[in-house]
């Protein structure tokens, strides 16, 4: 169920109940594909503001495979995480591992990442192995099209993701399992909004914008998020995949998107890269040899506050596992007391000033 219980402007506030807690939105889903968030304990990530994280339907079935995680009594169980998990189905690894990968009418063939071994996942198995992770949002099967994916081949993939939608649809659920649908049309707003109506038609328990950050312009993604949002009910969570910086998730709040992931934060902070309010840094340069500032002034996380920007550059430049540990728990901090912040400037009526301070414009 989601509760609509505030807006300003496009942006929303709301309420989603699963049957393993409440996720306050707008809300941001570390992304823990494989089981874990990178370099994250769950006692940490409830320490820096998670509500839910996301895993991936594809890598979970591959490792550690069904069986054990059936045996570990779940998902949830497994990883000692007892709140809520979203499940991506697979249909990214459509995209992200053409080369790889044979799309049929019926689903996909895929030569496992790992070892070479065929594999098949189409609507029907990638909801059985949601229903045997047992996550609280499962998403529908869905083709990715790549950004440079022509007209044709995207009126293909639309043409897919709608028939596997409904076999999704129809397919057995874990016990109390919401269901998310995915649009997809590329850059091309007529399909974008086709496959969003079609959709719609389905009544999911909410609806996602799939196939953005593939390479395509900022613009475009702002461009489409605008055609599509309007389309997806007011009274059903709305979900931009995949996306984005700090100051692109002010914008697409703005556009009307509730919930988001990224691996952005844990990526980055593996690089040495930290985000802090007013863009980022790069903490392997020089300049923050002798820092012995905070990352940033602004944040009391875990690394801020008994950490210096000089210490934790000495780790990421040692190898030293902690550098990266420190930098992802800081990350994640910045991301998530922004979701705070952009939840209690809608509550005030205040978000466009959050806005002109923390979104596009004021990169420019």
């Amino acid at each position: 169920m989601f509760e609509l219980k505030k807006t300003d402007g496009g942006a929303r506030r709301g309420r989603l109940t699963t049957a393993r807690g409440f996720i306050e939105t707008p809300m941001f889903m570390p992304v823990g594909t494989q089981g874990t968030v990178k370099a994250m304990a769950p006692d940490e990530l409830r320490e820096v503001g998670a509500q839910i994280i996301l895993g991936n339907t594809y890598h979970l079935n591959l490792r550690p495979g069904m069986e054990v995680v059936r045996a570990g009594g779940g998902l949830h169980k497994f990883i000692n995480w007892p709140h809520p998990i979203l499940t991506d189905s697979g249909g990214f690894q459509v995209f992200s591992l053409s080369k790889i990968r044979k799309i049929r009418e019926d689903g996909v063939e895929f030569q496992s990442h790992i070892d070479g071994a065929p594999l098949f996942l189409g609507p029907v198995e990638a909801m059985d192995i949601q229903r045997d992770i047992s996550s609280d949002i499962a998403m529908v099967f869905d083709e990715c099209p790549p950004y440079t994916a022509s007209r044709e081949e995207v009126q293909g993939a639309v043409e897919r993701t709608l028939l596997w939608a409904k076999i999704c649809r129809d397919q057995p659920r874990a016990e109390s399992q919401l269901v998310f649908g995915i649009g997809q049309g590329g850059v091309f707003g007529e399909e974008r909004q086709e496959c969003a109506q079609e959709l719609v038609k389905l009544d999911f328990d909410g609806y996602a914008i799939g196939g953005l950050s593939v390479g395509e312009p900022e613009a475009d993604m702002m461009r489409i998020t605008e055609l599509t949002t309007p389309i997806f009910p007011e009274d059903k969570p709305r979900y931009a995949m995949g996306l984005g910086t700090p100051s692109q998730i002010v914008e697409l709040v703005a556009r009307g998107v509730d919930l988001f992931d990224c691996v952005l934060p844990t990526r980055a902070a593996r690089h040495g890269t930290a985000y802090v309010r007013d863009g980022h840094l790069n903490l392997k340069a020089a300049q923050y040899k002798a820092d012995f500032a905070p990352i940033d002034e602004d944040c009391g996380c875990a690394c801020c506050s008994r950490f210096t920007r000089a210490y934790v550059r000495h780790l990421l430049h040692a190898g030293e596992i902690l550098g990266q540990r420190l930098l992802t728990h800081h990350n994640l901090a910045c991301y998530l007391a922004l979701m705070s912040d952009i939840r209690s400037a809608i509550e005030g009526g205040t978000f466009e000033n959050l806005r002109k301070n923390r979104g596009l414009s004021c990169k420019k």
